[in-house]
Parts: structure tokens; C-alpha cells; sequence
């Protein structure tokens, strides 16, 4: 299974695994609250430690990629994952559901996450852009697969029925995606012989693009997690928890476009970015979700005007996923890619802190989540402005320099 487009299903089936503590997570915030009695920002804590857990391991998991290979690790993330479910569904208390969900979802989703994208990068030094895009599109869109049954289970069993058989499944499924799984070899790179070298972890964190890069990754993952965690929440508060849309009840139809638009933003963006170039790319896709998240809130009264502009919204942000990964390795090499990754990625962890509690807490002081869609809105035009203005210029010196180096340090070949 050495053939590069077969390691790209492999990796896109590990991804779809992984998808749903994320993605469908918002559906669980009700029943959740229901049963405990517990707050909305308590619960959200919950998706927080998720993601936090997720990314700041991630360099840790990037390491471990790196050295055991991606079959061994990625069976263990994924079983992780499905055992998270597991357990959380036996949680009776705040900190079991932070400790089950939470904590252990966390390690394993990130584990996977962080593997599938460094073996990408590797396996695919000629097309970075789109294979990341494809298999982060795998991350966006796999809860499209479980969104409509596991509300409809939750609705007529509950939340606990729901966790313990999805929990079962993603064990099987993941950890038997992962056996084919096989570390990159050096037929993968002849395509870029840059592939061959890289910066480790420690050059990189010394230069002012790799934290630019993590300023604006933080940014943009703030405004997505908010609108994937919270979307319950403002949709009901919004008047619209009951609405129905084309036969369909908003709330799951909405979550199942965005999980589309959320998908296919990924390869398109990607690919994009390797015909037009990365900084290019994300203008055009930041300031499209800026624009996409001021006309949703003019349609908010609007039942299935809504659902369209929240798929419009996550086309606009589900591209971070590829564009990122690829500018990251584009700028630093191929060798620690995995690892060097694993720290840029640290910024969704940020980002879920911002847009899950802290969002809830600022809808909560101000009564409103005005307050907090003018807030993300602002974050999207300022990462555009970033990207194009900062960010390109400062990497079009940088490249310029290391093949300069490059050259300089080559051996002169000797005419004939």
C-alpha cells in the first residue's frame, strides 16, 4: 500500500473518524445541559479542553508520528477517539464528561489530525495544497456521515445511546484504516528535492513568520470554532430551534451543509493556493467569510436564508486546514514537517478557548451574541489585511534568502 493515492484514502477514512467529536458536538450541548443542570459556558469547557488537548499536544504527537511511523500511532489515536465516546457516555459528573469527552477525545482526535496531515505533506511534495486540502476536507465533512443519525438517535434514545455506539464505531473503522498506513519514501519526493531538508522545530520558532502565521491561525480558528460550538445556542436564541427548512429541522440541515461547504472548501482552496499562491489564496477565502458572517446576521430571520449563509461562512473558514499546513512546510521544509506543524496547529486550541467559552461568557455579560459576531467579523478582514500586506512580503524575502544560502553554498561546477 506504498502507492500515494491509496495513503490519501487511508488518511481521508482516518480523518472522517475523527470528524464528529467536533463537528456534531453542538448537538450534544442541550441534552447535555438538560441532564446536569450545568451552565452553557460550563459545558463548553467540555469542547474547549477538546481542542486544547487536540493542539497542544500536538507537537508531542507530530514527534511521535515522526519516529514510530503513522500505522502504530494513528490505530492508537483512533481508538482513543471511539473510546472517548464510550466513557463520556457513562459520565456522571461535569469533570467525568471534561475528563472522557475532553481530555482523552482530545489526545486521540489530535493524534490522528496532526499524522494524517504531516504523511500528506510528505507524501505529496508536488501537490501540498490540494492532498492536505483533501484530507482536511475528510475532517470538515465526516460528520456529515453522523450529523442527521445521531440527532435523530438522541432524539428518540438519548445522548448516552448516541456516544456508546458511534464511540464503537469509529474504533473499528480508524483502527482498520490505519494498518495500511506507511511512511513516506524517497520515490514520494523526487518531485521537489526541498523535501529532502527542512528546519527543525527549534530554528522555526525563532523566526517572526512562524508566529505571524499562529497570530492569524488563532484568529480564524477563533471565528470557525465559535460558529461550530455555538450554533445551537444563537440558533435558538435567534427563534429559530423549531424552525423547519424544506421538510428538514434547521438546526441538523444547517450542520449537515456546512459540513459539505465545510469539506470542499479545503481541496478548492488548496488547490487554488498552488496555482495563485498561498497569501493570495487567503485573502481572497478571509475576506470572504468576513463578508459571508455580516449577511448572515441580516438573514438571521430568515429560516433557510440562514442555512444557506452558514454554509457560506464555513466555505470561508474550513480552508485554514490546507492553507496553512502547506504555507507552514512550503517555508520550512519537509523533514520536521510533521512536528513543526504540530506546533503552528496549537493556535485551534487557542482559537477554541476564544470561541467557546469566552464566547459564551461575552453573549452572557452582554445578553447578545452581537457583540460577538462584530468581534469575529473584525478577526476575518484583519487576518485578509495580514496575509497579503505582512505575511507575503515577509515570506517572499525569507524564500529569497534561503535560495540565496542555497546557491552560495553549492559547489561550483567546472566548465567544460
Amino acid at each position: 500500500m506504498n502507492n500515494r493515492w491509496i495513503q490519501l484514502l487511508l488518511g481521508l477514512v482516518c480523518m472522517f473518524v475523527i470528524s464528529s467529536p467536533q463537528y456534531v458536538w453542538t448537538l450534544f450541548t442541550q441534552p447535555l445541559m438538560s441532564t446536569s443542570g450545568a451552565t452553557l459556558a460550563q459545558i463548553q469547557i467540555t469542547f474547549s479542553i477538546l481542542i486544547v488537548i487536540q493542539t497542544f499536544l500536538a507537537p508531542c504527537q507530530g514527534l511521535l508520528v515522526d519516529r514510530f511511523g503513522p500505522r502504530l500511532l494513528l490505530s492508537v489515536g483512533a481508538a482513543l477517539t471511539g473510546l472517548s465516546w464510550v466513557l463520556a457516555a457513562r459520565a456522571s459528573s461535569l469533570t467525568g464528561l471534561y475528563l472522557t469527552y475532553g481530555l482523552l477525545g482530545g489526545a486521540g482526535t489530535g493524534i490522528v489530525y496532526v499524522g494524517v496531515v504531516g504523511h500528506m505533506v510528505q507524501w505529496f511534495p508536488d501537490r501540498r495544497g490540494l492532498a492536505t486540502g483533501i484530507v482536511a476536507a475528510g475532517y470538515g465533512m465526516g460528520a456529515l456521515l453522523t450529523t442527521f443519525p445521531i440527532a435523530t438517535l438522541l432524539k428518540d434514545a438519548g445522548y448516552q445511546r448516541a456516544l456508546v455506539r458511534y464511540g464503537l464505531i469509529f474504533v473499528v473503522v480508524g483502527v482498520l484504516a490505519a494498518q495500511g498506513l506507511r511512511a513516506a519514501g524517497d520515490e514520494s519526493r523526487t518531485a521537489n528535492p526541498e523535501s529532502r531538508s527542512g528546519y527543525r522545530p527549534a530554528e522555526m520558532l525563532r523566526t517572526p513568520i512562524f508566529w505571524l502565521m499562529f497570530v492569524m491561525m488563532t484568529m480564524m480558528s477563533t471565528a470557525g470554532l465559535m460558529v461550530t460550538s455555538q450554533m445551537a445556542a444563537f440558533t435558538r436564541d435567534f427563534g429559530m430551534a423549531n424552525a423547519v427548512v424544506f421538510g428538514l429541522p434547521l438546526l441538523p440541515l444547517a450542520l449537515s451543509i456546512d459540513r459539505i461547504t465545510n469539506g470542499l472548501t479545503r481541496p478548492f482552496f488548496g488547490w487554488l493556493s498552488d496555482q495563485i499562491g498561498r497569501e493570495n489564496t487567503m485573502v481572497i477565502a478571509f475576506t470572504l467569510e468576513g463578508a459571508a458572517m455580516t449577511l448572515w446576521l441580516f438573514t438571521r430571520s430568515h429560516p433557510a436564508l440562514f442555512v444557506i449563509m452558514s454554509g457560506v461562512v464555513l466555505f470561508g473558514w474550513g480552508e485554514i486546514f490546507s492553507l496553512f499546513p502547506s504555507t507552514l512546510t512550503d517555508t520550512y521544509g519537509t523533514r520536521h514537517a510533521t512536528t513543526n506543524y504540530g506546533f503552528l496547529y496549537m493556535a485551534q486550541g487557542v482559537g477554541s478557548v476564544l470561541g467557546g467559552p469566552v464566547a459564551a461568557l461575552l453573549h452572557d455579560a452582554y445578553g447578545s451574541w452581537m457583540p460577538v459576531f462584530g468581534i469575529i467579523i473584525a478577526m476575518n478582514f484583519a487576518t485578509a489585511f495580514l496575509a497579503g500586506v505582512v505575511l507575503k512580503p515577509m515570506r517572499q524575502r525569507w524564500l529569497g534568502g534561503r535560495v540565496a544560502t542555497v546557491r552560495a553554498a553549492a559547489p561550483a561546477i567546472p566548465a567544460r
